[in-house]
């Protein structure tokens, strides 16, 4: 081994450089008096007793009090272990040293960075905020919809608006919405026909829109309550990832809604729009009145579409219709 990086070993293990060269001369030129291992050291007078102290103390030389003492390295292998052994605990020190730094350092960035994790909107800054959300959407909106509903003008004109820029829509419906008095034409509808991606639950856990990846808009809404202006506003963080997933699972879970303006087959639009309020599960009444006619005149229709696909009931009556394309 050279010089160097035997000199290079020895600092490793916390010999400082006066002693290190002391140590090389050692090996040079021992046994020999403390005064000659000094000038082949370059040292002298306490620079040399205390560079030969700390070889003396680190069990890698005999002692030498006087200069002309005799100097010699000794066996290193239990010096070595020593050392060896207080360079590991000085790291592990270290170690636990830095981490804790670094742990203090990180409780202090997370939690002012926490403050913002989760921000509270209410009253009159929930519908501007709702409207920058629309505008800023870039790839997807992903909504669960459900009344109550927030009074909040152009909500309608501002779906079309992002669909009209190429931004995928998709919605999940609570069966409420379908039931709503004027919303499924006035709102669900126009959406459907511009190109929104529409599924219909019974019912949603929550009230939330999701633009794209950046962040979630939760409502808190409560109908028990009639609170209709606070809303939540999630940055990415572990309860974002896990609104997102709570959409796609309901997603998938959802009855596909097409809304009723087309004629497949001939099928009148009415009729179909009477077929998709029957698979969105809405009530004989909610039908009725999206339609604009009496229960009798339902039944009626409801009759002739049976009689029409060849069905005995209502469920053999959704399976016909699936078959030929009119859900």
């Amino acid at each position: 081994m050279t010089n160097a990086r035997l000199g290079e070993a020895l600092r490793l293990l916390g010999i400082d450089e006066a002693a290190c060269r002391v140590y090389l001369a050692l090996l040079t030129e021992a046994p020999a008096p403390l005064s000659v291992i000094g000038a082949a050291a370059r040292l002298g007078g306490a620079e040399l007793t205390a560079a030969y102290d700390v070889l003396v103390d680190a069990g890698l030389a005999c002692a030498a009090e006087e200069d002309g003492d005799v100097a010699a390295p000794v066996p290193p292998a239990a010096g070595l272990e020593i050392l060896a052994r207080h360079r590991a605990a000085e790291l592990e020190e270290s170690r636990i040293a830095v981490g804790g730094a670094f742990e203090s350092f990180r409780r202090h960035r997370l939690a002012a960075y926490n403050d913002h994790l989760v921000e509270v909107v209410t009253g009159d800054a929930v519908g501007p905020r709702m409207r920058h959300a629309w505008a800023s959407a870039r790839e997807e909106i992903r909504q669960f919809e459900s009344p109550p509903y927030f009074p909040l003008p152009g909500a309608t004109e501002d779906a079309l608006a992002t669909l009209a820029r190429g931004v995928r829509q998709r919605v999940v419906y609570a069966r409420e919405s379908l039931e709503h008095p004027g919303h499924l034409k006035e709102a669900i509808e126009p959406c459907i026909a511009a190109g929104e991606e529409a599924r219909v639950l019974p019912s949603l856990p929550v009230k939330l829109v999701i633009i794209d990846e950046a962040y979630a808009l939760v409502s808190l809404s409560i109908k028990e309550a009639d609170v209709h202006n606070t809303m939540l506003v999630v940055q990415p963080c572990g309860l974002l990832s896990a609104l997102v997933a709570l959409f796609e699972q309901s997603w998938s879970n959802a009855l596909p809604f097409h809304g009723g303006t087309s004629r497949p087959g001939g099928l009148p639009p009415a009729d179909r729009r009477l077929l998709w309020l029957l698979a969105g599960g809405a009530s004989d009444e909610a039908i009725a009145r999206e339609l604009g006619v009496s229960r009798r005149t339902l039944f009626r229709r409801l009759q002739i579409l049976m009689a029409r696909l060849g069905a005995a009931n209502r469920f053999q009556m959704a399976l016909q219709a699936q078959r030929c394309g009119w859900l």
